[in-house]
């Protein structure tokens, strides 16, 4: 017996499957498993079946035919193709939390591909021989596959890996540890909605001029709503500077398009202390592979400790000023195109 991959399109009406299942039984081709792709052309079936060593090809696809399945696609495959989905999954999910540079690996295994990659952030998307996917260290891998053509299926598994290797980079850029001259140990890392509370009660214990500072406004600060909005955001992060289970400063990264917008609240009391330098260079760093151009900030012309601590970034910034309000555009950098073959 050999093991196959077969793949072919069925109406997606009641009883079609029985019928392809039932011509093939009859060719003595046993299913080991099934995995079924809809389409808006009908379910794609895809098998791992075990086939008589006699079987070619063409006697796979003449079975498939004449169980009403079109499109019929068949290659041989080995062993690897009986670990069930599940746990293949789980699997690629460990790989990427050890390494997310494993992404490309996976993703050339997964779909039988080759990729390349691009410097510009692309709208992610597919077609039947090209999938383009948000790389997590920026810019945008393009699959390209000749057969079988790609199903949302395949798509929505090779996003839910880029996530998993998104997440893992995002983190591992964002979270370190950091010592004050004092002694005084901080942890930097990504918050989450879980910090609400702590966040909420950073803010109540920041003077008016720090918040007014922060949002450009002399009121009493955001709403409990709109933290949680900035703790959600879509193409963003935050990320807080905490000690022990008190968060002492938080950074915002929020934007749509090219430009994200960042800004940062250090508590009084641990302001000019470098945490404020060392969250924005943090920040900057997740702006990248989100595929950001550039990040910009806000401030007033007087608001000395934030201009420098722009400066101490060591990146010369676009300074527009209206009025009492400057804005510092700050571009990021581009990686050099780079292909991975399977």
């Amino acid at each position: 017996m050999a093991l196959w991959r077969v793949r072919a399109t069925v109406d997606d009406r009641p009883g079609y499957l029985s019928v392809l299942t039932a011509s093939l039984a009859l060719k003595s081709v046993n299913i080991l498993a099934v995995q079924v792709h809809t389409t808006e052309a009908g379910a794609v079936d895809d098998f791992l079946v075990d086939a008589p060593e006699r079987f070619t090809e063409a006697d796979l696809i003449a079975a498939v035919e004449r169980g009403r399945g079109r499109d019929a696609w068949v290659a041989r495959t080995d062993a690897h193709g009986l670990v069930d989905p599940p746990t293949q999954a789980l699997g690629q999910a460990a790989r990427l939390v050890s390494d997310p540079d494993e992404l490309g690996s996976l993703l050339t295994n997964q779909l039988d591909c080759a990729i390349s990659w691009r410097p510009a952030h692309a709208q992610q998307g597919f077609s039947d021989n090209e999938m383009t996917l948000a790389d997590p260290r920026g810019g945008a891998l393009r699959l390209m596959r000749l057969t079988p053509p790609f199903t949302p299926a395949e798509f929505a598994r090779a996003q839910a890996l880029v996530e998993v290797a998104n997440a893992v980079v995002l983190n591992k850029a964002a979270q370190a540890q950091l010592l004050l001259p004092d002694g005084t140990e901080l942890v930097i890392r990504i918050a989450t909605s879980n910090d609400l509370d702590a966040i909420e009660a950073m803010h109540k214990r920041c003077s008016a001029e720090s918040r007014y500072r922060r949002y450009l406004s002399a009121s009493r600060g955001p709403s409990r709503a709109q933290l949680a909005r900035l703790l959600d955001a879509p193409r963003g992060a935050t990320l807080v500077a905490e000690r022990g289970e008190e968060i002492i400063a938080v950074a915002n990264l929020v934007g749509e398009g090219a430009i994200a917008e960042v800004a940062l609240l250090v508590e009084d009391a641990w302001q000019r202390r470098a945490i404020g330098t060392t969250l924005l260079r943090r920040v900057r760093a997740l702006a990248e592979p989100a595929g950001y151009e550039a990040i910009m900030l806000h401030t007033h012309s007087d608001n000395g400790p934030l201009l420098r601590t722009i400066r101490r970034l060591g990146q010369d910034g676009l300074y527009d000023r209206d009025g009492s309000l400057v804005t510092v555009t700050l571009a990021l950098a581009k990686r050099a195109p780079v292909t991975v073959r399977p």
